[in-house]
């Protein structure tokens, strides 16, 4: 018996038990909006691959010397198109990886693809390394 009645309920759906039908229109609006957003998002994510994978300027550290507790000196090469002018913000690091001295270095407007800086940059404690942290085009 109770089989049967299970049987009768599973074919019929109380309607109030799942509310109201959504209106027709809802799910093809839906798709097209997750299609629009999925559009917008991959058109971002190609224009960011294709502009990061050829930046400006880029950077390359060759090394770096400490020169006494004060001072370290570090060199680096640029990398960027002959007449270009740019702008290389060097960093010297103690050994808790803290920045304990900065330098701003002014480059260019350079003569070749590849320009090898060196610049010393004042320290506030001994440095155990250095080396670039950004350079930007002016």
């Amino acid at each position: 018996m109770a089989d049967e009645h299970a049987a009768q309920l599973g074919a019929r759906r109380p309607a109030e038990r799942y509310g109201d039908r959504p209106a027709a229109w809802r799910r093809p609006a839906a798709i097209g909006a997750v299609a629009l957003l999925s559009a917008v998002g991959l058109a971002w994510v190609v224009w960011a691959g294709l502009y990061q994978a050829n930046p400006p300027i880029r950077w390359s550290d060759v090394g770096f010397a400490v020169v006494d507790d004060s001072m370290t000196r570090v060199t680096f090469d640029v990398i960027t198109d002959p007449g270009t002018k740019a702008t290389c913000r060097v960093e010297a690091l103690n050994q808790a990886y803290a920045v304990v001295g900065v330098a701003q270095v002014s480059v260019g407007p350079v003569d070749s693809k590849v320009t090898r800086q060196s610049v010393e940059v004042a320290t506030q404690e001994r440095a155990v390394s250095g080396g670039v942290k950004s350079c930007d085009v002016r």
